[in-house]
């Protein structure tokens, strides 16, 4: 078994380069090794932080007084559209990988940071498409009964940006994820889904439900997240965040109604339920907060405004926090609507 390490600063393992150092830090290169490594801690009575790709992490200045288990399991099986990855793998790499190979169902994916060990538990979706969609079965071990089981997609308790892993988060530590994709006849032959979000079908010059190459939706993702400061770029400090900050409101009826009220003709994604999705960005920009809005040595992406960032790496988690409360609170004074974090807090809080 890899050896502990003390004392590691966990800030170099964050996409937003924010944290302090942890007790004690270890690598897990398998899904056995990190069973083993979370059972041994939670028989000490140790507390345990998994830890992945740090793309969805704000990790506080005192950093984490227990054991980091560093999730480094690599393996892809593929049989058919059925794709089994080990949680440690690079998520972009696989969805590559797919496009490549001619399996659509995960190619509006492109270019999120992070593990696939962490895509069941956010639910992770952009530009039309999450992986619940494609999501057949999710290993875990459960650290409440000490097993490792097989979760099928309906036992995931998947929504928008949520799963049940985030109702009991720290319950279940991904070990692997199985997702069915579509097999193309060939590589060069395989079309995406539907594309189902205006703004790729604008960029794709395609109408809605229309289907395009792999390759070129892929293309086109990655050049809208790369506009957004989205895709991970050592030159651009706009990336050096969590990604989008808020997630994007779900109001009931009636609290469409009253934001009506506030915002008359705000812009408004109408849910089959009967709620009505709204896009913070708009809620931010329209609360006085444009990209580049700046607070100490944190502040709004320029390129969009739903990421917090710490462009030059100076910023203190609670310089970063302080920018986003801000955030918040305008949203709630302005509107009426109360912003909620989608990055994993750890130490602190919003």
């Amino acid at each position: 078994m890899t050896e502990r390490v003390a004392g590691v600063r966990l800030a170099p393992y964050t996409t937003l380069g924010l944290g302090g150092a942890a007790r004690a830090f270890v690598a897990a290169g398998s899904a056995e090794e990190i069973v083993e490594l979370v059972a041994e801690a939670d028989r000490a009575g140790e507390p345990v932080l998994v830890l992945g790709g740090g793309s969805n992490l704000v990790v506080s200045d005192e950093g984490f007084d227990g054991l980091v288990v560093r999730v480094a399991s690599r393996g892809v099986e593929i049989d058919g559209g059925r794709v089994t990855a080990q949680a440690g793998e690079d998520w972009d790499s696989l969805v590559e990988r797919t496009v490549a190979e001619g399996r659509s169902g995960v190619e509006c994916l492109s270019g999120i940071p992070g593990l696939v060990g962490s895509t069941p538990i956010q639910n992770v979706g952009a530009y039309g498409q999450d992986v619940s969609q494609t999501i057949i079965a999710v290993r875990v071990y459960d650290r409440r009964s000490g097993e490792v089981r097989d979760l099928a997609a309906r036992e995931c308790g998947f929504a928008y940006r949520h799963s049940a892993f985030k109702e009991d988060l720290g319950r279940h530590v991904v070990l692997a994820v199985t997702y069915e994709l579509a097999a193309g006849t060939s590589a060069g032959d395989a079309l995406s889904g539907p594309i189902a979000y205006r703004e790729l079908a604008l960029r794709l010059g395609v109408a809605l439900g229309d289907r395009v190459p792999l390759a070129r939706a892929r293309a086109a993702v990655l050049e809208l997240r790369a506009g957004k400061g989205m895709v991970l770029d050592a030159a651009d400090p706009d990336t050096r965040s969590a990604g989008s900050f808020f997630t994007n409101p779900i109001l009931t009826g009636g609290q469409a109604a009253e934001l009506e009220l506030r915002a008359p003709g705000f812009p408004r994604w109408d849910m089959p339920d009967g709620t009505v999705k709204v896009p913070a960005a708009w809620l931010i920009e329209n609360a006085g907060f444009p990209k580049g809005y700046r607070r100490g040595p944190a502040r709004i992406s320029t390129k969009h405004t739903l990421a917090m960032t710490n462009p030059e790496l100076s910023a203190s988690t609670e310089e970063l926090l302080d920018l986003a409360r801000e955030v918040r609170d305008g949203v709630l004074e302005k509107f009426g609507v109360t912003l909620v974090n989608e990055p994993v807090m750890v130490g602190t809080r919003l």
